[in-house]
């Protein structure tokens, strides 16, 4: 049941976004050097790896230029990606991943290998289920970015307190997931993207 919701609504979101996608890529294209869509890889369902797009917020390889976190008002992250990442559109193309069958709609959010691997027993768990665009921690962490600025070691706040709260938040998701909780996860989700 919840594999037919997120093909039809993945696929009904895809054609109803596309002429927003169409705007939001040339504009990335445009206003700064590089390719539209940011794929990174990530550990998906089973510790299956799969690559998850996004459209391209910050300057050509900006991991190489300070790290996989992202911290307050980062100079890598361009003019276009500020507002993106604010409103949330630079997750839309994960309706690609939905649709190929990488994530769902609703599950723990996807970790880079690196940090799965820290805490492997907590993901044996996690990964019993597709990794989500939204879930609970999404919503309490949704301004994450401004939170790790405000740290005086951004990658040690995250691994230390972030990410244990993160893996917390996802068990608390699996033991009570229903679709009626998906859909007021998504509910609540879009009325964040649009305040």
């Amino acid at each position: 049941m919840k594999r037919l919701f997120d093909i039809t609504f993945a696929a009904l979101g895809l054609i109803l976004l596309s002429p927003l996608l169409l705007i939001v890529a040339v504009l990335v294209k445009a206003t700064s050097a590089g390719p539209v869509f940011f794929c990174q890889e990530r550990m998906g369902r089973g510790f299956r790896t799969f690559r998850i797009y996004k459209f391209r917020t910050m300057v050509v390889d900006a991991p190489k230029l300070g790290g996989q976190i992202t911290a307050g008002r980062d100079p890598r992250i361009t003019t276009v990606g500020h507002f993106l990442r604010a409103t949330k559109i630079d997750e839309f193309p994960q309706l690609f991943n939905v649709l190929r069958g990488d994530m769902s709609f609703v599950g723990p959010r996807p970790e880079v290998p690196r940090y799965v691997e820290q805490f492997r027993d907590d993901y044996a768990e996690l990964l019993t289920v597709r990794p989500g665009i939204t879930d609970i921690a999404s919503l309490k962490y949704r301004h994450e970015s401004e939170l790790l600025g405000a740290s005086s070691d951004p990658e040690s706040t995250y691994v230390n307190e972030v990410l244990p709260d993160k893996i917390a938040l996802g068990k608390e998701y699996l033991q009570r997931q229903s679709l009626g909780l998906d859909l007021q996860l998504i509910v609540k989700t879009v009325l964040r993207m649009a305040a």
